[in-house]
């Protein structure tokens, strides 16, 4: 049966087991089983723990009130950094975009930063706000502001100028420009560009814990490493994983609401 008889398929008769929902957990149930026999059979424990294992340690570890304690500093870092992000990239993408002296003098410069790693200025990013949770979500921001803005000016290419020229006429201020006429042109590209930079600021907030912290998940998943603990280190990484599904699926409720105003 190929692909396209699958896909012209009413999903009603498809059965469960032919729904997407069903696929991932297939998959991810095939993943996990070939990681437990591999890691029972042929792994150095010192390095490579089963994930039973890893379920196990991470009761311990969700026990234990300092690294509770870590995982809430590490989702209000990730959080904060990620809304500062969101609205700098929108706002900066939006002046770029709209304008064609601002896109063509500024854009440029703004990949250039985008193409620098970040992880060789995060001294820079030390000395300026210190090691607290200032410079973990300044370092954030770093890394998901760029997406933001890209995708941004990407998606006001869609705009046509008629359109705005059309609602200026009829006497349309800047809000209901934007929320009838930009916004729902450029819904696809922001959102993939929310998607991107929630991965980005991740990064950056994980990379200045693992480095400059003494406290959030980055800093006792390096405790872990150094100390050869793979089952603490992978069930604090089954939460880092939770925290980015959760807010990758915010992301997609958000995309999923919005979508109505480009559909209409």
């Amino acid at each position: 049966m190929t692909a396209a008889t699958i896909t012209s398929i009413p999903q009603s008769r498809r059965g469960p087991i032919m729904s997407p929902g069903w696929a991932r957990l297939l998959a991810i149930f095939f993943l996990l089983a070939l990681w437990e026999i591999g890691a029972r059979l042929y792994a150095d424990p010192l390095f490579l723990c089963p994930p039973s294992q890893a379920v196990g340690a991470l009761q311990h570890i969700l026990a234990d009130p300092k690294i509770r304690n870590a995982i809430e500093v590490t989702i209000f870092e990730v959080a904060t950094a990620f809304a500062m992000a969101v609205s700098m990239g929108l706002a900066i993408g939006l002046a770029v975009g709209l304008h064609g002296f601002t896109k063509q003098s500024i854009l440029p410069v703004i990949l250039m930063l985008y193409a620098t790693p970040q992880a060789t200025i995060l001294p820079l990013f030390v000395l300026i706000f210190g090691i607290g949770p200032a410079a973990k979500i300044a370092f954030g921001v770093s890394h998901g502001v760029f997406p933001v803005i890209v995708t941004t000016v990407a998606g006001v290419q869609n705009l046509r100028p008629q359109l705005l020229r059309a609602a200026h006429s009829m006497g349309a201020n800047r809000w209901q420009v934007f929320t009838s006429i930009i916004f729902p042109h450029m819904i696809p590209s922001f959102f993939t560009g929310m998607r991107l930079g929630m991965t980005a600021v991740l990064l950056g907030v994980l990379l200045a814990e693992l480095y400059v912290s003494t406290a959030g998940i980055g800093f006792y998943t390096r405790l872990f490493a150094e100390s050869f603990s793979p089952p603490d280190l992978f069930a604090l990484i089954s939460v880092l994983a939770a925290i980015a599904v959760t807010l990758n699926e915010l992301c997609r409720i958000a995309e999923r609401h919005f979508r109505r105003w480009n559909e209409g």
